[in-house]
């Protein structure tokens, strides 16, 4: 075990960080995509420093396969973008870059500071942007040249013990963003990793903090959710925390008024993860399915229903229309949504055609 050296204001040396070597967390570089490990070489060719960081190095020493391979670097966005052609700078506030390698992207951001806090947009050092990030089994940096993990925040010992403890204080961290308290219980499902009861106490008071986040924020957490093969075990421990209803508000009084529906939906769930691990790569709308068909079998008497056929269209457009409004805040893709409500249509007997749309007609330029 090494150890890594930061100066006070004084000039004197002060431990920052605990370094890991390979043999000690048995990382091996054929679980990392070697584009990712291309990205690193070529920004530290170009005299920057650069680290594979976050949720990668978390499933890395969980024995997972990564999803995504997130990079930070002491560059900027404008020379990440000088540095990489098949890449673009994305994002308003802090800007970060994608490298495209096909259809694979990397996610390249830049050191930030805290002198703003923990959701600051300035650019700052390693040791501060270690000190933003929102739990310490996140907050892991791996130099896969020295094949070493950077630790300031005991975070490997922390996923050792299996536990969940966050980085920023209590006070402030679901204050500077509402969205960690999702984020605590997913990782939690996906990971095996306990939640504290003190962060647990701290979810359920915090809950309200949730209200006013975006619908396009809350539909990306959701969505996560839905692809994450750990539905059950997240939808489960964010009812116990109350914070389902601000995902899913009309399931979730649905659960609490009716007993059988709450059976119904959770079941669902289950049989949502086992279709993701046999499908990994479906279409949303096969996902969407399972969260919304207990909803629309509920919804009036189908065999009554299908013996007027000559109504197909117009109950399509009720049953399209009511499970778009009990899905909200999520939003998505109109034809994902289309997909499920006709699939589950189908297994009523009520066969839906939609139009197709009309090919665009593209004239020639006329002649000058």
């Amino acid at each position: 075990m090494l150890i890594r050296y930061s100066t006070d204001s004084k000039g004197r040396p002060v431990q920052k960080a605990v370094v890991y070597t390979k043999q000690e967390h048995n990382i091996s570089l054929k679980a990392i995509d070697s584009d990712a490990i291309f990205v690193i070489n070529q920004l530290r060719k170009n005299g920057f420093s650069s680290y594979i960081v976050g949720g990668a190095v978390r499933d890395l020493l969980i024995g997972k396969k990564p999803k995504d391979f997130d990079i930070v670097t002491d560059a900027t966005p404008s020379r990440i973008k000088k540095i990489f052609r098949n890449s673009r700078i994305i994002g308003k506030r802090f800007r970060l870059v994608h490298v495209f390698f096909g259809n694979k992207i990397f996610e390249v951001s830049t050191f930030r500071s805290i002198v703003d806090g923990s959701i600051g947009n300035a650019f700052g050092t390693m040791d501060e942007d270690v000190m933003r990030r929102d739990f310490s089994l996140n907050a892991l940096y791996y130099d896969p040249v020295k094949e070493q993990i950077i630790d300031y925040v005991n975070g490997v010992n922390d996923i050792k013990k299996g536990i969940i403890r966050p980085v920023i204080s209590l006070d402030h961290i679901f204050i500077d963003d509402p969205v960690r308290m999702l984020r605590a219980v997913k990782y939690g499902a996906t990971t095996g990793c306990k939640i504290p009861h003190s962060l647990k106490k701290k979810i359920r008071h915090s809950a309200e903090l949730l209200s006013p986040v975006s619908p396009s924020r809350l539909t990306e957490e959701l969505l996560k959710i839905i692809n994450s093969s750990h539905s059950f075990e997240i939808v489960q421990n964010a009812l116990d925390m109350d914070i389902y209803t601000y995902l899913q508000p009309a399931a979730t009084n649905l659960m609490l008024e009716n007993r059988s529906y709450e059976k119904a939906y959770m079941q669902s769930l289950v049989e949502l993860d086992k279709f993701n691990q046999k499908y990994p790569d479906s279409r949303l709308g096969e996902k969407l399915y399972f969260l919304l068909r207990d909803f629309v079998g509920d919804l009036t008497n189908w065999k009554m229903e299908i013996k007027n056929a000559s109504m197909a269209a117009e109950l399509y457009k009720r049953t399209w229309s009511r499970c778009r409004n009990f899905i909200l805040p999520m939003n998505p893709q109109r034809t994902e949504l289309e997909f499920a409500v006709r699939k589950i249509l189908a297994e009523y007997g009520v066969q839906i055609k939609l139009p197709r749309k009309k090919a665009k007609v593209v004239l020639p330029p006329e002649n000058e």
